[in-house]
């Protein structure tokens, strides 16, 4: 008893002043067993930290037991009181961590009504600015009808990805995500496309970003140049007389109504000298997406981007108060409707228009959150309340959309301005000197400048971490890949800066493989090996497919 009580370490291991921290999740101290790792290599978050004698000599007295016998004879196990209590044990990792275990489970376990609100904030992005224009190139009543179509579509093929990882007998999929699932179904393939298909998400709304900052960055700086030299634009932007000002930036303008347009002539002396270089400066394409890389570029080559996570709320704030801005917005202007079911009039599109993919395209991405949900809903508290959370936060993003396109759409003043005048950032709509407006593209241009990073870094985390097996390889590395990326939105907002499209493309790009095929496939392979595929089901989901593909080929043709 002696012997075994006795350190098995050398004193000198045994004498040296060792230190540990971290945690775990909760588990069962009789069932692990601690395997020897070198004392040396054994450190935490930082560097050269090691562990404690006490717990060296736990481990060594474990080895020992173990070499005793063979590991399926538990005759010579190490007995119970050998092993510690569980706020005493140990886990060493091959990879150089000690990790203490914690007797209780820290992992944060959200509510419903958090989940549901989670998933809504995930899913309001920049496509909701599209919407009414969308709805526009679809036609009102079809638009609303595509809307309330395509959501429910989102919807179940969100389900299937949902409930893909427990259809998977014999492994544990406790921590898998959707490209482990098609990895498993598709090997490599699955793996590697569900990777493209995911970057050209991501991308995609990256050029979006720097399409939408450019924007509000311009218009910011010009608001504040116009209240600081007493400049009115209204002179030179056609739109309507009233107090609560909708422009139409690209008039048609034989137009007639209640609107004005009036040719600003620009004098090349005095203080139209100063504003003749302001305007040169301060160009919405040639200069001001160049602004932005001496910002934001750095601010891509972070290691990590912990710290712009913390101003995620900001995004929740400005698609509330963008809601505040459409229902005051929509009680001064009123209701300007009238049905023309096929036919065009001057001022108001037909209720069904052929142009209806575009809006389908918009809705891919404005509903995608395909690639994420598992992740979110591992985080609430009720598992068996998951399919109905998700129902509610589909619901919740389905209304809020309807809310805005709708009330845009309604409220355009036709006459004075032409419904199609809607523009893909319904912001456009409204003067650069509103002061509302003004509000809102500075909150959105700060939230976007955070998330912006956040993009950025999980672009880096799955490429590179695919391609070089580490997530910041090198800062050369980063620094390509991060100029090709911002080149890419560079590009876009100085040559073709039209948000809709963006959304619509890339939409229907990532829609085609991750809500439609990959899940419809996953769900009818997953039924065919249980001898459950019936000929409805797999007529139904190659209709998914086909859905999907319709979708990504009419987006060429628009």
């Amino acid at each position: 008893m002696e012997n075994i009580c006795r350190p098995l370490l050398s004193s000198e291991q045994a004498g040296e002043n060792f230190s540990h921290r971290g945690s775990t999740d909760s588990l069962d101290a009789r069932a692990k067993r601690p395997f020897h790792v070198e004392p040396r290599n054994i450190v935490d978050d930082e560097p050269q930290e090691r562990v404690s004698a006490e717990a060296a000599i736990l481990n060594s007295r474990v080895q020992y037991y173990s070499k005793l016998t063979g590991s399926s004879d538990r005759l010579l196990s190490p007995p119970n009181h050998v092993i510690p209590r569980t706020e005493e044990l140990y886990i060493y990792s091959p990879l150089g961590t000690a990790f203490k275990v914690s007797g209780k489970d820290h992992t944060t376990k959200n509510p419903s009504i958090i989940t549901i609100f989670a998933i809504w904030n995930t899913m309001m992005g920049t496509s909701i600015l599209s919407i009414p224009w969308g709805i526009k190139q679809a036609g009102f009543s079809l638009g609303i009808l595509i809307l309330i179509f395509t959501g429910l579509v989102m919807l179940y093929c969100c389900y299937i990805v949902l409930k893909s990882p427990k259809a998977i007998p014999y492994a544990d999929t406790s921590d898998w995500e959707f490209p482990d699932v098609c990895r498993y179904y598709f090997g490599k393939f699955g793996q590697w496309s569900s990777l493209v298909f995911s970057m050209v998400s991501l991308i995609g709304a990256m050029v979006v970003y720097w399409v939408l900052m450019s924007n509000f960055l311009y218009n910011t700086g010009q608001f504040i140049y116009n209240y600081a030299h007493h400049i009115n634009t209204s002179d030179s932007e056609f739109g309507t007389n009233d107090t609560d000002r909708v422009i139409c930036p690209y008039p048609n303008t034989d137009t007639e109504g209640n609107c004005t347009l009036v040719t600003h002539y620009i004098h090349t002396s005095g203080n139209d000298t100063s504003e003749v270089n302001f305007e040169h400066w301060w160009s919405k394409t040639n200069t001001v997406p160049l602004f932005l890389i001496i910002l934001l570029l750095p601010l891509l080559c972070f290691r990590s981007a912990s710290f712009f996570a913390r101003f995620t709320f900001l995004g929740t704030i400005s698609v509330i108060y963008l809601i505040i801005l459409v229902t005051m917005k929509s009680v001064h202007l009123g209701f300007h409707l009238e049905f023309h079911w096929l036919d065009r009039t001057k001022f108001y599109v037909p209720e069904f228009r052929l142009l209806f993919p575009q809006l389908t395209g918009v809705l891919t991405l404005a509903f995608f959150i395909h690639n994420c949900i598992i992740t979110l809903m591992k985080n609430n508290k009720h598992q068996e309340n998951n399919v109905r959370d998700l129902s509610v936060a589909y619901l919740l993003v389905g209304l809020t959309y309807l809310y805005v396109g709708v009330l845009i759409f309604a409220t355009f003043p036709s006459p004075a301005l032409s419904k199609d005048c809607i523009e893909p950032n319904f912001l456009d709509n409204f003067s650069s000197g509103d002061v509302l407006v003004f509000v809102a593209r500075t909150f959105l241009l700060f939230q976007m400048i955070t998330v912006y990073p956040l993009l950025g870094y999980l672009v880096r985390v799955q490429m590179m971490g695919q391609i070089f097996g580490k997530h910041y390889p090198s800062f050369f590395h980063v620094l390509i890949l991060n100029i090709l990326i911002v080149g890419a939105g560079v590009l876009m907002a100085k040559f073709y800066p039209n948000i809709g499209s963006i959304i619509r493309f890339s939409g229907a790009t990532c829609g085609l493989a991750l809500v439609f095929v990959f899940p419809s496939l996953i769900h009818m392979i997953s039924l065919r090996r249980q001898s459950a595929l019936r000929w409805p089901s797999a007529v139904f989901h190659s209709f998914l497919i086909l859905l999907g593909m319709t979708n990504l080929v009419a987006q060429f043709f628009m």
